[in-house]
C-alpha cells in the first residue's frame, strides 16, 4: 500500500497519520479499535479497510487516536477521540478530499458513531463489529446515516441475531463474515471482498448477505 505519514493537529495536540492518495475526489476516515486494549493504526482489520478503499480509488486517512503510537495527549473515554475524528476530516478536506466516509473497526465505530450524533455530516458511515455489547451504541441514532454494517458470525461483543434487528431497523446492509470473531484473524480477505463490492456497488443500500 501507498501510503505517507502524515501530522496533524486535534486542539492542541499532534496526531500522527498515513495518508494514501486516491484516484478521484473521494476519501475515507477510519479509524481504529480500543487504544487501551492494545489498538492502533496498524491492526489488521485497520490495514485491510485501507487496502480495500485504496483499491476502489479513495484517498485514505488511519490515523492513531491520542496516547497512541507517537500521538500526543491521553485516552479520553472517546471523548477527545471524537475531536480526532473531526480533526482528521478537516486535514482530508484540506487535501481536497470532498465528503468523506466516515469508517470504523470497534472501539473506532463507537467513537465515529459519537461523532455522527453530534450533528457531524459524512456521505456514508461504515462500521466493522460495533461493540454494542461491550459500550453504549445508540443504533437508533443512525438511521439514515450507515451504509453498511461488517460483522463475524461468531463476534463475541457484537450479537449478530441482535445486530441483524438493530440494522434493519436503521435501514443499514449487514454483511457477515461467517466463523469469523471480534478480531478477524485469518478472515482478513472477506472483510476487503464485502468492502469492495459495497463501494463497487456504489455505496449507501439496504439488504443484507
Amino acid at each position: 500500500m501507498e501510503e505517507e505519514r502524515v501530522w496533524f493537529t486535534s486542539g492542541s495536540l499532534r496526531l500522527e497519520g498515513l495518508h494514501g492518495k486516491g484516484k478521484g475526489a473521494g476519501g475515507v476516515i477510519i479509524t481504529h479499535p480500543h487504544s487501551q486494549m492494545g489498538g492502533s493504526m496498524d491492526n489488521n482489520v485497520v490495514g485491510t479497510m485501507v487496502s480495500a478503499f485504496l483499491n476502489c480509488g479513495y484517498a485514505t486517512l488511519r490515523f492513531n487516536f491520542r496516547s497512541v503510537g507517537m500521538s500526543e495527549g491521553s485516552f479520553d473515554n472517546g471523548l477527545g477521540e471524537q475531536e480526532d475524528v473531526k480533526a482528521a476530516r478537516t486535514f482530508l478536506l484540506e487535501q481536497k478530499v470532498n465528503d468523506p466516509i466516515l469508517a470504523g473497526y470497534s472501539f473506532g465505530a463507537w467513537v465515529n458513531s459519537k461523532v455522527l450524533a453530534g450533528g457531524e455530516i459524512f456521505q456514508d458511515f461504515i462500521m466493522i463489529s460495533p461493540p454494542i455489547d461491550l459500550l453504549d451504541l445508540d443504533l437508533a441514532a443512525l438511521e439514515g446515516k450507515c451504509g453498511l454494517v461488517i460483522c463475524g458470525s461468531r463476534d463475541q461483543f457484537c450479537p449478530i441475531e441482535k445486530l441483524r434487528q438493530e440494522s434493519a431497523r436503521i435501514g443499514c446492509r449487514l454483511s457477515v463474515v461467517k466463523d469469523a470473531d471480534h478480531f478477524y484473524f485469518g478472515y482478513e480477505k472477506e472483510i476487503r471482498s464485502h468492502l469492495e463490492e459495497y463501494l463497487s456497488a456504489g455505496g449507501s443500500g439496504n439488504g443484507s448477505i
